[in-house]
């Protein structure tokens, strides 16, 4: 495919998603329908409209509309291209711009690429780095590995990265994350993945995890496993009898062989309350996801107020579920990717102020200008 018959492609997915279709499900019927379409163009169309959603408002001022076309030609400006060359009309090209798509440069939120309805609570919450972190936010994430500790050093996997290509250094938000420079679309397939000397996990992520009171023979539960990277990140840590739960099963449905492969042995319970005691539960609730925007982009401009209330009152929910399955002295976790202090500070605030017998021990936030994502992690102790 020529870059303008990219552009185009990327253009009908994009119309696809604002009206209303999934993200990937776009993607993945464009590729049905496209099979002559290369690895090398999946990847660079799929880039394309991953950008365009990072920068939505942004790219629709500059180029003139928020539909396919405007995305597109608002992302070409953007990068300081020539729309010209690429909208020729010619075989498979985008068609001749016309006069009304001359667009206009983005003011205030827009050229932040926030939601004006959220603005206010995120000012809030990420004080004077707010616009810093806002731009960050328009811009593709870094992709990390976790070192296994359990099966290898950071100086044995990116050797074993070398040889298939890959180039990786380390990171300082976490003694095991590798930050992947170089063919991070070869990960997958590479020998330190498949052998479990690695997992994909962000640096954020695995400093949340680092934070946590672990200590060989505790008895610990991921309340939210999702698809398990901090279940077996707190696993290479210490020799743990290790519980994990989700309200949704499908979401662990990787996890067993994640861990077979990690070479760590998890209990996988739909009934936590049956394995009691526990002397650490971790709770990574379910949020906004506003810290992690940079890898769902859709997930921004799909984000409700409505929506957030809720999340809100689930996560709520959950800290009180899991506090009464700590042991006294034991440990209470819990952490967002959010940025808001509405899913953060505040219901930690809240839960104490409604659950005697509590105490704060810590709690950090990171955002993306540490590189990576937005995350939140309190630690609470059970007096």
């Amino acid at each position: 495919m020529t870059p303008a018959a990219r552009l185009s492609a990327a253009i009908g997915v994009l119309d696809q998603i604002l009206a209303g279709s999934g993200t990937e499900a776009a993607l993945t019927n464009w590729g049905r329908a496209s099979r002559y379409a290369g690895s090398g163009d999946r990847h660079a169309v799929r880039d394309l409209v991953f950008d365009a959603l990072r920068c939505k408002r942004s790219f629709a001022a500059l180029g003139g509309a928020e539909t396919g076309r405007g995305l597109i030609l608002g992302g070409v400006r953007s990068a300081g291209g020539d729309p010209a060359a690429f909208f020729t009309g010619i075989s498979h090209a985008p068609g001749l711009i016309g006069p009304d798509e001359a667009g206009y440069p983005p003011q205030g939120n827009a050229a932040l690429d926030c939601p004006d309805w959220l603005a206010p609570q995120l000012q809030a919450s990420l004080a004077g780095s707010f616009a810093p972190v806002m731009m960050a936010m328009r811009h593709r994430a870094p992709v990390f590995l976790r070192v296994n500790s359990r099966r290898a050093d950071l100086g044995a996997v990116k050797a074993s990265l070398q040889q298939d290509g890959i180039e990786a250094v380390p990171h300082p938000l976490s003694k095991n994350a590798l930050e992947v420079t170089v063919n991070a679309r070869k990960i997958l397939n590479s020998a330190a993945y498949l052998t479990g000397l690695a997992e994909l996990q962000d640096a954020s992520s695995q400093a949340v995890v680092d934070l946590l009171p672990l200590q060989d023979g505790m008895r610990v539960l991921d309340y939210c496993a999702g698809g398990g990277g901090k279940t077996l990140a707190m696993a290479a840590r210490a020799d743990l009898a290790l519980f994990a739960h989700d309200a949704a099963p499908g979401r662990m449905r990787d996890l067993p062989d994640r861990a077979s492969r990690a070479g760590v042995k998890v209990t996988f319970t739909d009934n936590p309350e049956k394995l009691l005691p526990y002397d650490l539960i971790l709770t990574d609730v379910p949020c906004s996801g506003s810290g992690s925007w940079r890898r769902d982009p859709a997930g921004k401009w799909a984000l409700t107020a409505a929506r957030l209330a809720q999340l809100c009152t689930v996560q709520a929910d959950i800290l009180d579920r899991a506090a009464a399955l700590v042991v006294a002295g034991g440990s209470l976790a819990y952490a967002t990717c959010s940025l808001l202090n509405a899913e953060n500070t505040e219901q930690i605030h809240a839960f104490l102020a409604r659950q005697p017998g509590w105490t704060l021990q810590m709690q950090r936030k990171f955002t993306p200008l540490a590189g990576g994502d937005g995350f939140f992690v309190a630690l609470l102790t059970r007096v």
